[in-house]
């Protein structure tokens, strides 16, 4: 038996309130290579098959889906900090990505994404305005 204390108690109600209003997202690193935008989230606990990448109007969409245990759903957890069973990162992508050659891997828990530059940047330039 845990003794109470005011101050465990203040902690579990403050974790579980910063739980309703924030969304939990995947620790991700994003960096760049000479040829590649590399995105490596974390998902531990997710297998490859409960997790989706998909491009839309050059926003790169990475979602993950799996079934809780009824093990662990009867569990009342003291604390509770892993990614729930659902989450969705949006990360918009340079105009010089190759959205036709991205590649995904998952191992050890971390999902790589690797996005081929295509070598071409746009060119800022002026536009002549005329009457019409």
């Amino acid at each position: 038996l845990d003794r109470w204390t005011p101050l465990r108690e203040l902690d579990r109600v403050e974790r579980r309130m910063r739980r309703l209003f924030e969304v939990e997202t995947p620790a991700t690193d994003l960096y760049e290579t000479d040829t590649d935008y590399v995105v490596e989230l974390e998902v531990p606990g997710y297998d490859r098959r409960e997790l989706t990448v998909e491009i839309s109007d050059r926003t790169l969409i990475v979602r993950g889906e799996h079934e809780e245990d009824a093990e662990k759903a009867e569990r009342e957890l003291l604390v509770h900090e892993r990614l729930e069973r659902r989450f969705e990162r949006r990360f918009e992508l340079p105009v010089e990505v190759d959205t036709e050659r991205i590649l995904a891997a998952c191992d050890k828990g971390v999902l790589a994404l690797r996005m081929p530059k295509t070598g071409t940047r746009a060119v800022p330039r002026s536009i002549e305005i005329t009457a019409s």
